[in-house]
């Protein structure tokens, strides 16, 4: 291979355990075989240190002469003196790759029989770099940008994404009670699947030239666990917050992101959820050693109401704009920060400003949203009391008064609500018998702004502006009959002193 510092200098390793070195772009050679190394060894590979031209590593192997030892050699001087680099690695697992990391001199990957390794002391000692990696052999390694990828036999190109926290790795980590590492910068490239519930079994999404098969679940952390049945997967859509704690601690643990004005965008907790809760935000994972967070880019979703199947499905928070955000870690009294930007996906035609008028149109459809779910759940919260004093009536002597004027409220109330949400909605397809009410009429709306990187159209303000109007109009008849129609019934029921508790 020839040296990516010096033109003309080129190193050269054959399968009969000889390395040899041009300086004069091959017309002489010079043998620098390490004196130890043992004849026919077969030389698999030889890395130039991309930080140091003087620097070099070579992966070599026996096993075909029933010799299994892992064999890598380092030199820092051209050649002229080798070290062994194999402490660490299993006796008995012959090497095939070894590479250097490209930002962070002296941090080592390797390629074995059987997985892989890194280093990083420039290969004074190696330890497993295995995660969900089977056991298999590793017969290539490449760093792209962020990325460490490895060739297998038999089993595929695997990918370890993130490679900014092995870089950040240091044995003073060891020495702190919590360490935020640096997050690296991440593209804005929007999920092909919306967010939402998990759902039991099987789902199907296009995928290059034929429908691929996935399934999701709730991981232990609270998070979404989407496995692909037939097809590669991607790395989690966000940005990947990885933190040390020496400990499990016993307090709370929180991760916080910001936005570049130092405003909340969303706080997440390692406490678990309350009793109850149906599909809680992810938890901020509290245990000893690394531990991984990922923040999905997307700012907090409009409020629910509860077990409304018409909107679920689009109540997805706005995508964060491209710009600089903050991540913090809060254990206990101890607090740390770090800086990290959202970048445009380049192949996105749209300008950071037509980006930013979409994120600020879409919060300002989630709002409205919010606003009127609040007062869908605000309004049966009314019909709720109101059925409850007329259960409390049974038996009294103005049981039928209290009951006709429920009935009232309840008619108005019912009213309101058959404009704002379909309440009979049981999963069919009937619009003609179920039409689509306006909260989710609004909620779609979200679906149109953010189908693709834009400007929002002017239609879709003119449908905001059409929608929201016709919702304004039903909100203020609730009040007015929470002002009116309520307030007197319960000046009816205190006069008519119904029990408080049925008897």
């Amino acid at each position: 291979m020839e040296s990516p510092h010096e033109q003309g200098v080129f190193w050269a390793g054959s399968d009969d355990g000889l390395v040899h070195l041009s300086r004069d772009g091959g017309a002489t050679w010079e043998a620098v075989t390490p004196p130890d190394l043992p004849e026919w060894t077969l030389i698999c590979m030889i890395e130039v240190s991309p930080h140091d031209p003087a620097t070099a590593y070579i992966a070599a192997t026996r096993y075909k002469l029933d010799d299994t030892r892992p064999m890598l050699y380092r030199t820092t001087d051209y050649g002229r003196t080798w070290t062994l680099i194999t402490n660490g690695l299993p006796e008995d697992d012959y090497t095939r790759v070894v590479r250097e990391d490209p930002v962070r001199p002296g941090l080592l990957y390797c390629g074995t029989e059987t997985g892989a390794y890194v280093s990083f002391d420039q290969g004074e000692a190696w330890q497993p770099l295995r995660a969900n990696l089977p056991v298999v052999p590793v017969y290539d390694l490449a760093v792209k940008e962020d990325n460490l990828l490895a060739a297998t036999h038999g089993r595929a190109f695997w990918i370890l994404d993130d490679l900014t926290q092995l870089r950040q790795l240091d044995p003073a980590l060891a020495g702190t009670s919590c360490s935020l590492l640096q997050p690296r910068d991440i593209y804005r490239v929007r999920s092909p699947f919306r967010d939402r519930k998990p759902t039991a079994g099987k789902s199907y999404r296009a995928g290059l030239g034929a429908d691929v098969t996935y399934s999701e679940s709730l991981g232990q952390h609270g998070q979404v666990v989407r496995k692909m049945w037939d097809a590669g997967e991607n790395p989690p859509d966000g940005v990947l917050l990885h933190y040390y704690l020496k400990e499990a601690p016993e307090e709370e643990v929180t991760v916080t992101i910001l936005d570049g004005d130092g405003s909340i965008i969303q706080s997440f907790s390692s406490n678990a959820p309350e009793a109850g809760e149906e599909n809680p935000e992810p938890r901020a994972p509290a245990e000893a050693g690394m531990n991984r967070f990922v923040w999905n880019l997307r700012y907090p979703a409009a409020t629910k109401v509860p077990e409304d199947k018409t909107t679920e499905d689009s109540l997805v928070g706005p995508l964060a704009p491209p710009g600089t955000y903050r991540a913090t870690l809060q254990v206990g009294d101890e607090s740390q920060t770090q800086t990290f930007r959202i970048l445009k996906d380049p192949r996105v035609a749209a300008s950071q400003e037509d980006l930013e008028a979409q994120f600020r149109f879409l919060v300002e459809i989630r709002d409205k949203v919010s606003e009127t779910h609040e007062g869908i759940n605000q309004l049966r919260r009314v019909r709720q009391h109101v059925d409850q004093w007329v259960s409390r009536a049974q038996g009294h002597s103005s049981e039928e008064t209290v009951a006709a004027a429920a009935e009232a409220v309840n008619e108005k109330l019912k009213g309101i609500e058959d404009e704002l949400i379909q309440s009979a909605y049981r999963g069919a397809r009937d619009r003609l018998h179920m039409p689509t009410r306006l909260n989710r009429k609004l909620a779609e709306l979200t679906a149109v702004v953010a189908t693709a990187d834009f400007a929002p159209p002017q239609q879709a303000y003119q449908v905001f502006e059409y929608l929201s109007g016709e919702i304004d109009v039903q909100l203020a008849a609730l009040q007015a009959v929470i002002d009116e129609d309520v307030s007197q019934f319960s000046n009816l029921v205190r006069d008519l002193d119904v029990p408080t508790i049925a008897t």
